[in-house]
């Protein structure tokens, strides 16, 4: 089974989830000075209790401040990947080990690979994951080779070891689907078997991400809120001492971000606060886990 290992906690601790902060929604983040430095970023992201960031492998010229920071912070580093040829994306995992990645998300391309092809495809980036002993978790991404529920479920069922990261805002949007449907809810639910990672972020149906409110008041959050218990309980099920289940709160830039024109500023203005979402996002994902925990120890 494929889950992500810590690099500071012992394989002693049972498992547990980790919240991760996306880099791409640290994309200018800052306050009235200005956006925040590549080490405010990190200090800051450490001293809101994120245990750790999931970004990008950092370019040669950064990689020694990126290593720096992770470990005087005492961060876990999780990475994204595009992969297209599983021969190409081992080159690419070979650098992420040396860096000390603790997991791969991949999108894997593109949206027009499907039947056999994807199934191949797939395959042979889970293979490689295996060679280089580095968790590979495929995201449920609109634009990907998982670009629509169904296809998904068919990979999932050809594949017995292809764990996803899950991200059901991208199917709520491209499906318009402001409650889930009772078939679509078969499918997601097959999903959250392979769950080795989540992705926080909450669409409509209509736009990719909403403001969910200063405590989660949106009425999109509680049915998310299910999915991502489900998929922790079922992680859970699976999980060994050691092992650790990543939240990554992943609010981007516009154009995911929504904006409006400032007539005051006369220039375009995000209406959230995504700094702030990402932190009641954290909450959520806690308070989640919390009630997971609880269930399991009644029994139910």
């Amino acid at each position: 089974m494929n889950f992500c290992k810590s690099s500071y906690d012992p394989a002693t601790l049972p498992p547990r989830l980790q919240v991760h902060q996306s880099w791409w929604a640290m994309r200018g983040i800052g306050d009235e000075r200005g956006e925040w430095s590549l080490e405010k970023k990190i200090a800051n992201i450490a001293e809101a209790g994120y245990s750790g960031i999931m970004g990008r492998l950092p370019a040669p010229e950064e990689a020694e401040l990126w290593r720096k920071l992770l470990d005087q912070y005492q961060l876990e580093f999780g990475i994204e990947a595009f992969p297209e040829d599983p021969d190409e994306f081992g080159t690419f995992l070979q650098e992420a080990k040396e860096f000390g990645v603790s997991y791969v998300n991949a999108q894997v391309k593109d949206s027009f690979v499907v039947g056999d092809a994807a199934v191949k495809r797939l395959s042979g980036i889970i293979q490689e994951g295996k060679k280089w002993n580095i968790p590979v978790f495929v995201e449920t991404h609109r634009g990907r080779i998982t670009q629509d529920l169904l296809r998904t479920v068919e990979y999932a069922e050809a594949l017995p070891d292809l764990r996803f990261t899950i991200d059901f805002s991208h199917y709520v949007l491209a499906g318009e689907m402001l409650t889930s449907q009772e078939r679509a809810e078969d499918c997601f639910q097959q999903l959250l078997k392979r769950t080795s990672c989540i992705h926080g972020r909450i669409s409509n149906g209509q736009q990719i991400q909403v403001d969910i409110g200063p405590a989660g008041e949106h009425p999109m959050t509680e049915r998310f809120l299910a999915w991502w218990k489900q998929g922790m309980k079922n992680w859970r099920q699976e999980a060994q001492h050691g092992d650790v289940l990543p939240f990554v709160c992943e609010l981007g830039p516009v154009p995911y971000a929504i904006d409006r024109y400032g007539f005051c500023t006369n220039k375009m203005e995000e209406i959230s606060n995504r700094w702030e979402q990402g932190l009641v996002l954290k909450q959520l994902a806690l308070q989640a886990w919390r009630e997971v925990q609880e269930d399991d120890e009644a029994g139910f």
